[in-house]
């Protein structure tokens, strides 16, 4: 005699249920993971049609003799391979002095020589130390001789003078000044020498 075994129905709605979420599991992960971006993402061109490299942020560091003489960092730069120097986009400059004092940089941009460590800074630039503070739109500095200096107009503000200048330039080093073409100066009424 056999017997016949019955599979209860509830089983089977079980079972097919079952399959039925697994495999609708499965092809959400698979639709799922083709939509996810790779994890090796494609680099961004560069801005610069030139550039041989495109860096993130950068931090550099100059010294002399174990002395800091300045330290640059900037959001985003450009390697130009044939001219050896980068291009820098939203710049600031920390120019270490002697007496220990310091004078802060900041531009829209910039280039840094990488040979001479000559740089060049332009737009919206703004150079300030704890008294004084320096608006222009183009200011060089010369590693060299250790000296800042533009040819475009500059004006300096402190809190008893403002002075402007066709050009300008200051010796880190010594801490000198120079002035030159179309000076013009206001003095505070509180001024005193």
């Amino acid at each position: 005699m056999a017997i016949k075994y019955k599979k209860p129905k509830k089983l089977k709605i079980f079972l097919l249920a079952t399959i039925f979420i697994t495999l609708g599991g499965v092809i959400g992960i698979y639709v799922g993971l083709k939509r996810e971006p790779t994890i090796a993402e494609s680099v961004p061109q560069a801005v610069e049609p030139n550039a041989t490299l495109s860096l993130g942020k950068i931090h550099q560091t100059s010294t002399r003799e174990g002395k800091k003489e300045w330290v640059l960092d900037a959001d985003s730069a450009y390697y130009i391979e044939n001219n050896n120097q980068l291009l820098l986009k939203d710049l600031h400059v920390v120019f270490f002095l002697k007496d220990n004092s310091e004078i802060n940089l900041k531009a829209d941009q910039g280039i840094l020589k990488i040979a001479s460590n000559d740089m060049e800074a332009s737009g919206n630039v703004v150079m300030q130390n704890q008294e004084y503070k320096l608006v222009t739109e183009k200011l060089n500095y010369r590693h060299d001789r250790r000296e800042l200096h533009t040819n475009v107009p500059a004006t300096i503000f402190s809190t008893s003078t403002q002075l402007a200048a066709d050009s300008m330039a200051f010796d880190l080093n010594s801490k000198v000044l120079t002035l030159e073409g179309s000076v013009e100066a206001l003095i505070n009424k509180d001024f005193a020498l």
